[in-house]
Formats: structure tokens, sequence, C-alpha cells
């Protein structure tokens, strides 16, 4: 007779691993290390580890780095005319040419009291109250200092960050900024989506913090990561891409019945809230313009037509001047 300990010994999968950690925790107490290392081997387990922020990262070996910059901003709500920045976070850090980050140089943080209440749905995401930036108030000046160096800012969502930022720090409308939503092609990477916590959480990592220095860290470290089945970090396919000139084309007055195949061809719709055009646009890289108002012409308005074009780069791209 088979004695109960041996028989389960032999199970495989989630319980016999189960088993094992059991069996071997009464014997020789495992860490918590060793216990998720054991659960790893199994195809029945993925294990995320809390996310601890590092400023040392590759080394230079004597080559030269360039600067970057973090941002991230919490806000009253979503439309920078009428809403107000409540906690600016930044973190600067160097990186090689080939992308790869070396280390953290600085961080930045400061709370700003709005004009008006924090709202409720405000502070259950964010944390943030009003007691917290009672009293507090974000300098121009200082911020400006702080990113003097940097030679383009990163941010995950720079549509919304940058719209922000620039209203009350108006020396950030001069610089490169580089976007970690809009310009990885997450789904194409293998991702299939592109919001920090389900990125973290693919790189096997979790935070708990919704705060502007927390998730500037743990972008940092997506940042960090190599794509799959490509010899480049994530930092260097953004910032290759970043560089392109694109070509924003404005679908205006289209026929609304005609919406879906818009939406299907990737065009994304602009409410006209910011002073940009209410209006269907898309954007596509330089030289694909004419391909582009050619099926305007053909499928959408079937006639000749000149539609309202803009030419984008790093400096003017998710800018209020755009």
């Amino acid at each position: 007779m088979h004695s109960p300990i041996a028989s389960d010994r032999v199970h495989s999968g989630a319980h016999g691993a189960r088993f094992h950690l059991l069996t071997m925790n009464m014997t020789n107490p495992l860490t918590l290390a060793e216990m998720a290392a054991a659960l790893e081997q199994s195809p029945d387990y993925r294990v995320l580890r809390r996310l601890i922020p590092r400023s040392e990262f590759a080394t230079s070996n004597g080559e030269a780095v360039k600067t970057a910059l973090l941002l991230d901003v919490e806000t009253t709500g979503l439309n920078p005319a009428h809403d107000q920045i409540i906690e600016l976070g930044m973190v600067k850090f160097a990186y090689l040419p080939d992308g790869r980050t070396t280390r953290v140089l600085d961080t930045f943080s400061c709370f700003n009291q709005p004009s008006v209440p924090i709202p409720a749905e405000v502070t259950a995401l964010t944390g943030i109250t009003d007691e917290m930036v009672d009293g507090h108030s974000l300098d121009p000046d200082r911020v400006a200092a702080f990113a003097a160096d940097a030679v383009v800012v990163i941010a995950h969502n720079a549509a919304f960050d940058r719209k922000f930022i620039e209203r009350c720090c108006p020396s950030f409308e001069h610089r490169a900024w580089a976007c970690s939503v809009s310009e990885i092609e997450w789904r194409n990477h293998g991702f299939e989506g592109s919001r920090l916590p389900y990125l973290l959480m693919k790189a096997g990592l979790f935070h708990e913090a919704h705060r502007a220095v927390d998730d500037c860290l743990a972008l940092l470290e997506i940042l960090a990561l190599q794509l799959p089945h490509h010899n480049q970090t994530v930092r260097s396919t953004l910032l290759e891409r970043a560089r392109r000139k694109t070509i924003r084309i404005w679908a205006e007055h289209s026929p609304f019945e005609l919406k879906d195949e818009l939406k299907r061809r990737g065009y994304r719709w602009s409410d006209g809230t910011d002073g940009r055009p209410k209006s269907w646009y898309i954007d596509v890289d330089d030289g694909d313009q004419n391909a582009e108002i050619e099926f305007l012409q053909k499928t959408i308005y079937l006639r000749e037509l000149e539609p309202r074009i803009q030419s984008l780069t790093a400096f003017n791209r998710f800018s209020v001047r755009g």
C-alpha cells in the first residue's frame, strides 16, 4: 500500500507544485524568493514582483551619454483648457546611444493647489486630497531649471501631459517630446494594451502607487525592456519613432455614415474641446500623405479636395500648438 506522501509526490502540475512547496517548508523552510522561483518553474503560475525602483542600470564604460526626462502630471480632470495640475513628477536619467539607461540622475516632485476642490473621483484614483496640496504651488522657474539639460521629454500619454505642463510652464513648448503610449506599436510587439499596470505585469512587476514620480519610475523600467524578437529596448524604439516627421490629415466634414470606415482605417476623433478641429484625423509617415489623401477623395468624399494637413515633429507633436 502506498503512503499518502509517496502518492502525492508523483502528482504533477499545480497540485504537485503546491505539495512540493508545503513539504519543503515543513523540513527546510523556503524564503519567499525561493517559493517564487519554484512557482515559476510551473506553467500553471505567473509570479509578479513588487517594483523596487533602482538608480543604476547599464554601465557607460566611458561612452558619451545623453539626458532624458520622464514626466507625469496628476490633474483635476482631463481638459487642459479648464482643469489644473495637482501634482508634477519628473525623473531625469542618462542613456547611451543604443538606448540603454545608465542611471537615474535626479527626481522632482511637487504638489500644486488648484483653484477648485479636487474631485472625489480624482482623490479615489490618485490618493491626493485637498489637505495634501494645501499651500503648495508649482514654480515654473524651478521646473524649467530641472529640465534644462534634457534633450527629450518622455511621457506615458504625451498628448495629455504635454498640454497641461505647457500651460503652466511655457519652456516645455520648445522641447522634443516622445510618447510611450502612441509611439510604440505595442500590439505588434505581442502586447494586448499599453496601460502602465498591464505593461508592468507583462514584465513580471507590479506597483500599487498612482503618484506622479512613482509612475515615472515604473515607466523607466518599461523603457529598459528588450522588445520580443527585436534587438532593441523599448526606449531606443521609442526615440527612433519620435524622431520621424509625420503628417496629420484631417477628414473634416466627412459623412457621418462613413465614420466606421475611417475608424477601421485608423482615424481618431477630436471633439474640438482643446482648440483643434472637431473632426476625424490620422497621422501618417512623411511620404505617405498622397496615398491617404487619395483614399479620402475616392472613398469618403467622392470628389477632389485638399484636406487640412499639418507637419509634425517631436517639437510640436502632442502640443497645444498642434
